[in-house]
């Protein structure tokens, strides 16, 4: 068994689907390269307010006032057909790229029961994608092709009842005779001489003969015949999966606000997120690179806290990322590649446990990061010096380690609970220092200790620190706190339980 998915139309709907909303609106598409621009080819809504191929733009815009005249982008085509075939290797991994819109699958491995599920949730997909696809199968590839097209409502003959996008041939004899001779491809002087034989349909055409055809039109009506009975199964060319995994596209318009962008990238992702499930790989890394006017760029990696072919975590990543970004020029053309890695095995340990969203984790920072910049998120950890509570930021590991050991001697003395911030104090009388007063502690010197003199890093000026510190009793609640001198400011640094 042999399935097509088939796209009629292709190029206009692959540059449709690079547009928010353009694929519900009446498009034609028209030609970019010969002195007179014309019709070729045009998507249902515009078909139905009278535009027809071969109408010049002006003769189109009268009957249509509000179509989209849009021209072929070699980039969208490119896009649309990697799409195409990422979905065809869902399905087999023996696919092949016989025409642009047209992809051929060898299903001869499928389960027979779950064949037409999966036809339908790739046709879905590619529904999903801005693909308007429709699927035939049967015994040939040439009569799976001759299903799908059928299928197209554009192009159904009146006496076909089928409305599904995916249509099985079981019946090859019914479903050929209602069909046109034009869907076997007859050559212009065959379809002239048939026409006047009073053949209108394949069906008319399987009355005759066989021999007589080929006795009066030799090699050429042997081939017509054979492809008016829908061909043999034949081994198919195919292609193999991506080796990368990257998409790319030359705007036609510059994009100046989020929304197109993020919508393109969004194309892009649901793309590549299909290559590397059907090669069973997963994203490690993203790459952006958007192209500016002036020949300028702006270029940014993401790696991954986990890797993953979650479309949604993958978008997510950007989103964050571009809604507080600002460009000094307008995007002319955009890059996004993913690297790709193996899907992630790890048995945790007993005493090890990792973040339950990892991916989210991840976000929420970006986000935090956004706000109040990199150097003010992480995980803080003790610098190797004797400067009290210095810190520096690391990033968040990905797995939560296990407790640590605890230690061989441990601490003497009483511990000391720190105030964040310290707590400003004042002096009731300043040569003596004998009475403190704060916004929460106030109250006489009973005792005191110190000072005990502290300094460093005098050998780097930006970070010389040097204060002097008093271990004191208060005589009316009876606590012991640290009292530290700064320059000529005092705090309180904390209590002592």
């Amino acid at each position: 068994m042999f399935a097509v998915l088939h796209l009629a139309d292709f190029p206009l709907h692959a540059v449709l689907r690079t547009e928010r909303g353009a694929a519900s609106k009446p498009a034609a598409l028209f030609s970019s390269t010969s002195k007179k621009s014309v019709v070729l080819a045009a998507n249902p809504a515009a078909r139905s307010h009278g535009v027809e191929l071969g109408m010049t733009a002006p003769q189109a815009m009268a009957r249509c006032p509000a179509l989209l005249i849009r021209s072929p982008h070699p980039d969208a085509e490119a896009e649309a057909r990697a799409a195409l075939l990422a979905i065809g290797f869902t399905l087999s991994p023996s696919i092949e790229d016989t025409a642009p819109g047209i992809c051929i699958a060898d299903v001869h491995g499928l389960d027979p029961a779950k064949l037409e599920p999966a036809l339908h949730r790739a046709t879905a997909e590619l529904h999903a994608l801005g693909l308007p696809v429709t699927t035939g199968l049967a015994r040939t590839p040439l009569l799976a092709l001759y299903a799908a097209r059928c299928s197209s409502l554009n192009t159904q003959p009146s006496t076909l009842k089928f409305r599904s996008p995916v249509h099985h041939v079981a019946d090859e004899k019914s479903f050929l005779s209602p069909l046109p001779l034009s869907a076997a491809d007859p050559s212009p002087e065959l379809a002239s001489i048939f026409h006047a034989w009073g053949l209108r349909t394949l069906g008319d055409l399987h009355a005759l003969p066989r021999d007589e055809i080929v006795r009066r039109f030799g090699a050429e009506g042997l081939a017509f015949w054979n492809r008016a009975n829908g061909g043999t199964p034949r081994p198919l060319h195919p292609v193999t999966p991506p080796q990368t995994f990257a998409a790319a596209m030359e705007l036609e318009t510059e994009i100046e606000t989020l929304e197109p962008l993020l919508f393109l990238l969004r194309r892009f992702l649901d793309r590549l997120t299909l290559e590397l499930r059907a090669s069973q790989h997963v994203a490690a890394e993203l790459h952006l690179t958007l192209k500016l006017e002036g020949d300028t760029q702006h270029a940014r990696s993401f790696r991954l806290p986990e890797p993953t072919a979650d479309v949604e975590i993958l978008f997510r990543t950007l989103h964050t990322h571009l809604e507080s970004l600002s460009t000094a020029a307008s995007i002319v053309a955009l890059e996004l590649r993913l690297t790709p890695a193996r899907p992630l095995v790890r048995q945790q340990g007993l005493f090890e446990t990792g973040l339950r969203d990892p991916h989210g984790f991840a976000e929420t920072l970006a986000r935090v990061s956004a706000l109040v910049g990199s150097d003010r998120v992480g995980t803080p950890q003790l610098e190797d010096t004797h400067r009290p509570d210095a810190v520096k930021l690391i990033a968040p590991l990905a797995v939560v380690p296990p407790p640590a050991a605890a230690p061989l001697h441990p601490p003497l003395g009483l511990a000391l609970r720190r105030f964040r911030p310290p707590i400003p104090v004042r002096f009731g009388t300043d040569d003596q220092r004998s009475y403190i007063w704060s916004d929460t502690v106030r109250g006489e010197i009973a005792a005191q200790n110190g000072p005990y003199s502290k300094s460093g890093d005098w050998w780097q000026s930006d970070r010389a620190w040097a204060r002097q510190e008093w271990d004191i009793a208060l005589a009316d609640d009876g606590g012991l706190y640290r009292l530290i001198q700064i320059g000529d400011a005092h705090f309180l640094e904390g209590e002592y339980d």
